[in-house]
């Protein structure tokens, strides 16, 4: 962390003057960018690039086939960040040649697509307010999706993805994977024959999935409708937390509704608080995102961001000009 905070502490000096500049480190060397497009053209295979707070398009046909480190201030806008949410607007994708690449602390207005035409490994979401996360190649593995608001349906193309301590809509096709401590807040709906279908999971086979919350009721479907929890086989399914519904073993049929259970539930939202309440209190360490590993509330990746600055009007008898910067560190 002392080694980020100097680096990251000479780039944000650099990029105090010039709004939304975008640095990229790789190996001590520092190069600033304008552009997300331009920065990752000019990134080396292996490189960090820090995104400031401000909004960032990238088209669709940006595809990045490198490997590349991509940290933003936060999905969230702090108060005392003086540039607010680092924004991604637009999808990414990344393909062959991106393995091991990882995305922190950004919003992106639309997806994030893994493995277009090759696979993808040892890819890292962390710290992501995203619409959804699709992974294209059944052949994609160590997929890690960890501490992110994903907005709407997701799809882990069969692959073994590790999904931990997310607040997500829902997820299918997870072959052999991990789905722990979530909170899972809505379902997909198909239809089958003449029946309309309702499930949190389609096509999740093989899998772990434990100590997450499900937020939907099957009580609220009726008639036509029919409730499954998944759609899949070979599942280990164990201890969950479900409102008037039993799936697996060992789950907490929850009778009283969410408001009584949870801080506040606002769905896939930072408005959200998944701390439990008065009689669920007991579960704060074993159900849900604050089990496990955690979650951050804060959404803060590892990396420093600048609090405020004052630069001078003119230069002084030397001809210099005096910038005062006031960086506050994070640490993960």
């Amino acid at each position: 962390m002392k080694k980020i905070l100097l680096v990251m502490t000479a780039v944000l000096a650099s990029m105090t003057v010039c709004a939304q500049q975008i640095a990229v480190v790789k190996g001590g060397e520092t190069k600033v960018y304008n552009t997300l497009k331009d920065a990752i053209d000019g990134a080396e295979s292996g490189s960090v690039l820090y995104l400031p707070g401000g909004s960032f398009p990238i088209a669709d046909a940006d595809t990045i086939r490198k490997k590349l480190t991509i940290i933003g201030i936060s999905h969230k806008a702090s108060s005392d960040n003086v540039d607010g949410r680092t924004t991604i607007s637009g999808n990414l994708f990344f393909d062959e040649g991106s393995t091991g690449s990882a995305l922190m602390g950004c919003y992106v207005t639309g997806n994030v697509n893994i493995g277009l035409k090759s696979a993808v490994n040892d890819f890292l979401l962390r710290y992501n307010n995203l619409n959804s996360v699709i992974v294209k190649n059944q052949g994609c593995r160590n997929i890690e999706i960890n501490q992110n608001y994903i907005r709407n349906s997701s799809d882990m193309g069969k692959c073994n993805a590790k999904i931990t301590n997310n607040i997500l809509h829902s997820l299918q096709n997870v072959n052999g994977g991990t789905v722990m401590h979530n909170i899972i807040t809505s379902y997909f709906t198909i239809r089958y024959s003449s029946v309309t279908i309702n499930c949190y999971f389609m096509s999740a086979d093989n899998s772990v999935i434990s100590n997450n919350v499900f937020l939907q009721s099957s009580s609220s479907f009726s008639g036509a409708y029919y409730w499954r929890q998944f759609l899949g086989s070979n599942n280990e399914v164990m201890e969950n937390m479900l409102c008037n519904q039993n799936w697996g073993t060992d789950c907490i049929n929850v009778k009283d509704d969410w408001s009584k259970v949870f801080e506040k539930n606002a769905g896939v939202s930072t408005a959200s608080k998944y701390h439990f309440i008065d009689d669920y209190k007991e579960y704060e360490g074993k159900i849900g995102i604050y089990a496990g590993t955690g979650f951050s509330d804060d959404a803060l990746p590892p990396v420093p961001y600048i609090k405020d600055c004052k630069v001078d009007e003119q230069t002084d008898a030397e001809g210099k000009l005096k910038i005062r910067i006031n960086v506050k560190a994070m640490t993960e």
